[in-house]
């Protein structure tokens, strides 16, 4: 049975526009089907704050694959684009999180869905919200509207087109 399934993607390095919108169709080839894609977001660095913008954006879709299917697809998307491995927080070609599958909650030591710190993420819900509002995370039972006008986040967060 298809599930609803909210991904979010993020990218600061090279032509960050183009790399979502490659990893987008990637996602929608490999992954999801009947998609929304946001718009892209500017958004300001969170963690270490030393590096370039990021562009943020989310799409929304539904799929047949397993959390950890999802997941691994996403990984895969990412090595495919030419994501190099660097310290946490920093520089990125492309990073396509898992958000929310349906209502199911999965935890393991790669993989927290609904996505561990997505409440505390400005750059996330933003996007989420515009293509996703209504989407409930299992965990808080706050939908992704709700989530968004509670977060502490107050980074800058522009659409960009």
């Amino acid at each position: 049975m298809p599930v609803r399934v909210l991904l979010s993607l993020g990218s600061n390095i090279g032509d960050s526009q183009t790399m979502i919108r490659s990893a987008m169709a990637a996602i929608e080839r490999d992954i999801l089907r009947d998609t929304r894609r946001s718009k892209l977001w500017i958004t300001e660095p969170v963690g270490y704050t030393d590096q370039p913008m990021f562009i943020n954006a989310a799409i929304v879709g539904f799929s047949d694959l397993s959390p950890i299917e999802i997941y691994e697809q996403c990984k895969s998307i990412e090595v495919e684009l030419g994501r190099q491995q660097r310290e946490r927080w920093r520089e990125r070609e492309i990073d396509i999180d898992v958000i929310l599958v349906g209502s199911e909650e999965y935890h393991d030591v790669n993989l927290d869905i609904p996505h561990a710190r997505m409440a505390e993420r400005r750059f996330v819900l933003a996007p989420c919200n515009e293509i996703a509002p209504q989407m409930i995370s299992p965990q808080s039972n706050l939908s992704i509207a709700e989530l968004l006008a509670k977060c502490p986040d107050t980074s800058s967060v522009v659409a960009d087109e």
